[in-house]
């Protein structure tokens, strides 16, 4: 089964933002002498920002939501 048009342009874009950020790490190791040390240390840290907003994230949905069903559960409505 051959995959949809968009499906195709997903996965081309997703290789091509990859390589992008394969040329940029090359460039920032082999052309500007960036320590390979230090951009490991870069991307866990990005990696760590990006986990802990994350899990932010997940933390005020969960609130939100059992908020709201403790309103429903108190005062019958509450929302929707």
């Amino acid at each position: 089964m051959a995959a949809s048009r968009a499906t195709r342009r997903f996965r081309r874009s997703m290789v091509l933002g990859i390589a992008c950020l394969a040329v940029l790490l090359w460039a920032a190791v082999d052309q500007f002498g960036v320590a390979p040390e230090t951009v490991a240390e870069l991307a866990l840290g990005s990696a760590v920002g990006a986990l802990v907003v994350i899990a932010a994230a997940a933390l005020a949905v969960a609130l939100w939501v059992g908020l709201r069903r403790l309103a429903r559960r108190l005062w019958g409505g509450g929302g929707r």
